[in-house]
């Protein structure tokens, strides 16, 4: 029997330093594999064609992000869901706030528990 194949999910904001890499952090799991990388010009990983077209979906933080995406990457993304989460830049990493808006907002849109919770018995 084959295993299923995992799913990759790229979340994208613009320097990535807090919401995209908390946004890594809170959903990396097993059963899915999670990058992040960011849409400025001096981010300290800067998206690329490779991430866009590696990823089943993306999250993007703001609606900008998603014209930086679609622009230079249309050919990469072929197709892909590109979901905009619609949080601003106005938290800290790892800022209790941030978890628990991700996990609202990412959670309607993949099938999965949140790391931070515990599969229920």
């Amino acid at each position: 029997m084959s295993r299923p194949r995992t799913q990759t999910v790229l979340f994208v904001c613009s320097q990535n330093r807090l919401r995209s890499p908390n946004a890594e952090q809170v959903f990396s799991r097993q059963d899915q594999e999670v990058d992040f990388a960011g849409t400025n010009h001096d981010t300290d990983k800067p998206l690329t064609a490779e991430l866009v077209a590696w990823a089943d979906v993306i999250f993007v933080m703001e609606k900008a992000h998603r014209s930086k995406l679609q622009r230079p990457f249309r050919a990469a993304l072929g197709g892909r869901r590109v979901i905009c989460l619609d949080i601003p830049d106005d938290y800290d990493f790892m800022q209790p706030e941030l978890v628990r808006l991700l996990e609202i907002k990412v959670s309607r849109h993949l099938p999965t528990v949140p790391a931070t919770q515990e599969p229920q018995a």
